[in-house]
């Protein structure tokens, strides 16, 4: 198992930069997944550790060696690409043992790697046959297969599951987790899907821009966000975030007119002024009108069977997100009063958009 280390990593294209000064280590064995929307820089930075982008400033350590300036293949490292890249003339078995061929290893030894990953990722019966007569999930046990014959020293993984529908897309979840569970190498993982990260993590670094926003475990971000686009990127509802003014630093704010008091929300000394208040959809909770910090109309009921949310419109910009009890009866168009959990009330600073402590 190797480390990897990402010190002042800088990434630009001409005068236009990319990645900002990013630095993260990796424990050996661990597995970092890299989330953040489209564009914020994770697929680029995962090519910079796979050497297949240039690093424009910083060092970049795997396994106490510098990688910098060495090209792909010497640096020990398989990668997953979300396009499976597999040769279609080739057969399964070809197409896992090819690489090792090319590197110049045995045929014993290559049929006993190709043998063993088969076994580990359920795919012997598939060995004969070519990519064309696979399913999306089999075939990206096959890309999984062919990156696990090398016994490299850490596997990247580059939004492997985005061509598979819902269903699939959680089966294979499942797969990687247990493959790392077995196998315990050091993995990089880049996803858009926050629900990814959250389940497959020992640390998850949300993105932004080219910046690291935090780094932590899933159940860290969740409970305790950095900053607003971390509290509004994870978790599914969103976080609910509004307007608010301090009017004491012990903690009583006002929202949309009515005044609440957060002393035992555990803030102190608050700065006065405008800051913004978040609450999770499952914080609320259902009160009579005079106790209610939000009261609106139900616009909308998502019934899931496990989960029931709804939406109520505030009068502000976003439609205020709440679970509900999945027995509780609630009708579109009814008016709905609901107040917080004070022990799981998030305040940011308006103006720089970090969290208030």
């Amino acid at each position: 198992m190797t480390a990897i280390s990402l010190r002042q990593i800088r990434k630009s294209y001409g005068s236009l930069q990319v990645i900002h000064d990013v630095n993260i280590d990796i424990a050996s064995g661990e597995f970092l997944v890299l989330v953040g929307p489209s564009g914020c820089g994770k697929s680029t930075l995962l090519r910079m550790i796979a050497g297949l982008e240039d690093i424009s400033a910083g060092t970049l350590d795997i396994g106490g060696r510098i990688m910098n300036d060495l090209p792909p293949a010497e640096r020990d490292i398989a990668m997953v690409f979300q396009d499976y890249a597999l040769y279609p003339h080739m057969s399964v078995h070809e197409n896992m043992a090819f690489g090792l061929k090319m590197r110049g290893g045995d045929a014993a030894g290559i049929e006993k790697r190709v043998s063993h990953a088969a076994d580990v990722l359920k795919i012997e019966a598939f060995l004969d046959r070519r990519p064309a007569q696979l399913s999306g999930g089999q075939r990206q046990r096959v890309a999984m297969g062919r990156a696990i014959v090398r016994e490299p020293a850490a596997f990247l993984f580059d939004e492997p599951l985005s061509n598979l529908d819902a269903a699939l897309r959680v089966e294979m979840r499942l797969e990687i987790a247990k493959l790392h569970n077995r196998m315990k190498a050091t993995t990089v993982y880049v996803t858009h899907d926050q629900v990814e990260a959250m389940t497959l993590a020992d640390r998850i670094v949300v993105m932004n821009g080219g910046v690291v926003e935090q780094i932590g475990a899933p159940l860290e971000l969740y409970h305790r966000p950095a900053s607003l686009f971390v509290a509004r990127f994870i978790g599914s509802p969103t976080m609910n975030t509004v307007p608010a003014e301090v009017l004491s630093p012990n903690g009583i704010v006002k929202v949309f007119g009515r005044t609440i008091a957060l002393e035992n929300a555990g803030y102190a000394a608050l700065p006065k002024g405008e800051i913004v208040l978040g609450i999770r959809p499952e914080d609320f909770m259902r009160c009579r009108a005079e106790e209610a910090w939000f009261s609106g109309e139900l616009v909308v009921a998502e019934r899931l069977g496990s989960q029931t949310y709804g939406y109520v419109d505030v009068g502000h910009s976003r439609m205020l997100s709440v679970e509900f009890p999945r027995d509780m009866t609630i009708a579109v168009g009814e008016t709905i009063h609901v107040k917080g959990d004070m022990a799981h009330v998030h305040l940011f600073s308006q103006e720089t958009e970090r969290r208030l402590d």
